[in-house]
């Protein structure tokens, strides 16, 4: 079976190939190549969207009398999917891309645009260095700038990277709790500090405000400083308030315990 895969050629010795009839083929022939579509594209007889990459048959021919620094170009005949209307499109070596000729017309590509405002910008600039020396050297002053500026910004990422890179879970952990426990303590300071603030009725720093009505009650209840006797008024209301109040503070606890008891008496009738 290995005869069969030979894929040299007997040659006679006396062979010439000189002598070989030549192919004269028509300077603008055709020739049949397939190939994918390198741009989203509409078609202009039925509306069809053929998008980027889409595979078909075409015919490749040169384009007469056009060329490009030496680059010959080229042109594609091909079929819409869907109505089988001719569309033609040909190289374009300058911007290294394709131009659509006839049958359709090309989809917005929001790439193209920035890369005209790109070359826009740089015509521009070349035009504004082309007489002026100072413009020229302040432009590449910016550049040199820019540059060094994106260096540093390389190298602090690269030295956060190496930082990061030397960290390892446990210690990750471990500054996670000593944050979430100095969080937890000055909550609690915090929680001091405003029942601190807060003073309470058995506080030494409590004030009682005393009201009119009290004040008067008190100073009817209070003896006179003023002259030797009193007045009538003044001695019934001492008699009033005075009188069932033991003189021992300790007769208060046999009192309660009788008045207890009496009660208790009440109840048991």
């Amino acid at each position: 079976m290995g005869e069969r895969k030979v894929l040299n050629k007997y040659y006679p010795p006396d062979f010439d190939p000189s002598k070989l009839p030549r192919i004269r083929r028509p300077k603008n022939q055709q020739i049949k190549v397939r190939m994918m579509l390198p741009m989203s594209i509409r078609c202009n007889t039925c509306g069809n969207y053929i998008y980027k990459g889409t595979k078909f048959n075409s015919r490749k021919e040169d384009v007469v009398g056009e060329t490009y620094l030496g680059i010959q170009i080229f042109r594609f005949y091909f079929k819409c999917t869907k109505c089988s209307a001719e569309l033609a499109m040909k190289t374009d070596p300058q911007n290294s891309d394709y131009v659509v000729e006839a049958g359709a017309t090309r989809n917005f590509e929001p790439w193209r645009n920035e890369d005209e405002e790109v070359d826009k910008e740089k015509q521009k600039r070349e035009s504004e260095e082309m007489g002026d020396a100072m413009r020229a050297l302040e432009n590449r002053t910016q550049d040199s700038k820019r540059e060094m500026d994106v260096m540093a910004a390389l190298d602090e990422m690269k030295s956060m990277k190496s930082r990061h890179a030397t960290v390892s879970v446990d210690a990750m952990l471990e500054a996670l709790k000593q944050t979430s426990a100095q969080k937890e303590k000055r909550i609690e300071d915090e929680d001091e500090a405003v029942i601190k603030s807060i003073v309470f009725h058995n506080s030494k720093d409590y004030i009682k405000r005393i009201h009119d009505e009290d004040l008067d009650d008190e100073e009817d209840m209070i003896e006179p400083l003023s002259g030797n006797s009193e007045t009538s008024t003044h001695k019934l209301k001492r008699q009033k308030l005075t009188q069932g109040l033991p003189s021992n503070p300790t007769d208060w606890l046999t009192k309660s315990s009788i008045s207890d008891t009496s009660s208790n008496g009440d109840s048991l009738r």
